[in-house]
């Protein structure tokens, strides 16, 4: 593939990927039939704290609207994160692992499985709760619900596979970027409705000159997390073949404070959503419904305790998925890479997985703190969910990611250009 091949098809990639993006943005403006308007303004008015405001911005603002896309990536998430503790506990889905690509297909059916299953319940957990609330449907009934959860369940398979799409021919992770591209679109109306607030009197000029420096000491903050390495210094031996002497050179085993990205916090938050993801719909006065809103609000013990968790486990959780220090160790030694001052093999091993411990726990740390620090103002100001810790994070780690995966494109293009203008590519 020549240069300017290379070129176009990395273009071709990104408008591919806007298209996408797009396709999903109009979905959240797409209602779902039989819903009241002005009943559900009214109801989303009272309902923006706790886990509703917070599924509302993995929703990309569908929720308020009550859009076909309300359940957003949610159930495809919820499904990965079951599939991925079978794969640490199972024989069944062990022995998949093992086996290479047709394993791994088999393990994306079962997630889809998964997802189709998560999407009815939740479905019509939606339609049911929809239904409790005053005047919000306009003609309850089984219809309705049949209605609800079918559509519901479309809208969810059909934002999966644009997310898979995305990952196959387009720039970044699918799923990732649809997140990230809600999130985006509703940051302007965030800050509009923050300044209004300001102007109001609801929160003070100085409040608001804070927050926003948070905001920024928060994203550099992440920025420089995600780009920390810890490199650990390898060496090749000499070797010589007839007349002439090979290797001895020397190498490093770069090593991320967070392997593991923004997946702990999109993990965590959806674990929160899933047993309770409805209860806020409901506006009646059953106490069992209220109790578990009061619970999960922002700034209770129990929501900072669940979320910091969640957090904490999945990032050791995922860093362990990914990374296999016993497997890099028997790779060094089968090309004769070893650590100076340690012993190939199960030494070499136990030393790399004792430096990514302590890594990935200054990682877990790190996101907990980006995640929970924001939540506290949140609890006790009436700041959009837009500008929480969660948010920024997604949006700044998306981003790199994504802009790091287009400067690997460009210069792999650069590359194969240069090597075709000596006389190798001759």
């Amino acid at each position: 593939m020549s240069a300017p091949t290379q070129s176009n098809d990395l273009r071709n990639r990104i408008l591919f990927t806007l298209f996408i993006l797009s396709v999903y943005r109009l979905g959240t403006f797409v209602p779902l039939p039989g819903i009241d308007p002005d009943q559900l303004q009214i109801m989303m008015e009272g309902n923006q704290k706790g886990l509703l405001g917070m599924f509302n911005v993995f929703a990309g603002g569908a929720v308020s609207r009550m859009a076909i896309f309300a359940l957003g990536i949610m159930p495809y998430i919820s499904s990965s994160i079951i599939v991925q503790l079978l794969t640490g506990v199972s024989e069944y889905f062990k022995n998949l692992k093992a086996q290479g690509e047709i394993g791994r297909q088999k393990i994306t059916q079962i997630t889809r499985y998964g997802t189709v299953l998560l999407a009815t319940i939740q479905g019509y957990g939606l339609a049911v709760g929809l239904e409790s609330s005053a005047d919000l449907v306009i003609n309850p009934g089984i219809f309705f619900k049949i209605s609800t959860v079918t559509t519901i369940v479309a809208g969810t398979i059909f934002l999966m596979w644009l997310g898979e799409q995305i990952t196959q021919r387009g720039i970044g992770n699918g799923i990732s970027l649809i997140i990230f591209s809600g999130i985006v679109a509703e940051i302007p109306r965030a800050l509009v409705t923050t300044f209004e607030l300001g102007r109001t009197g609801a929160i003070s000029t100085i409040m608001i000159i804070f927050i926003f420096l948070l905001l920024v000491a928060t994203i550099i903050f992440i920025v420089f997390m995600e780009r920390a390495l810890r490199k650990i210094l390898i060496n090749y031996p000499k070797r010589q073949m007839g007349n002439k002497m090979y290797g001895g050179d020397s190498s490093h085993l770069p090593l991320k404070i967070n392997s593991a990205g923004v997946i702990p916090a999109i993990f965590a938050s959806a674990l929160l959503l899933l047993p309770v993801t409805f209860s806020n719909f409901n506006v009646s006065q059953n106490e069992t419904f209220l109790n578990i809103s009061s619970y999960f609000s922002q700034g209770q013990p129990l929501y900072m305790l669940l979320y910091a968790s969640g957090i904490i486990f999945f990032t050791f959780f995922y860093t362990s998925i990914t990374f296999n220090p016993t497997e890099t160790a028997e790779n060094l030694r089968k090309y004769g890479g070893f650590i100076p001052g340690i012993r190939p093999g199960e030494s070499t091993a136990i030393y790399i997985d004792t430096i990514l411990t302590r890594l990935t726990t200054i990682g877990a740390l790190y996101l907990a703190l980006v995640c929970l620090m924001p939540e506290f103002l949140i609890a006790n100001y009436p700041i959009p969910f837009y500008l929480g810790g969660a948010s920024v994070l997604i949006v700044v780690v998306v981003a790199i990611d994504t802009v790091t995966q287009i400067q690997t494109r460009m210069m792999s293009s650069q590359y194969e250009q240069l090597i075709k203008k000596t006389k190798f590519g001759r």
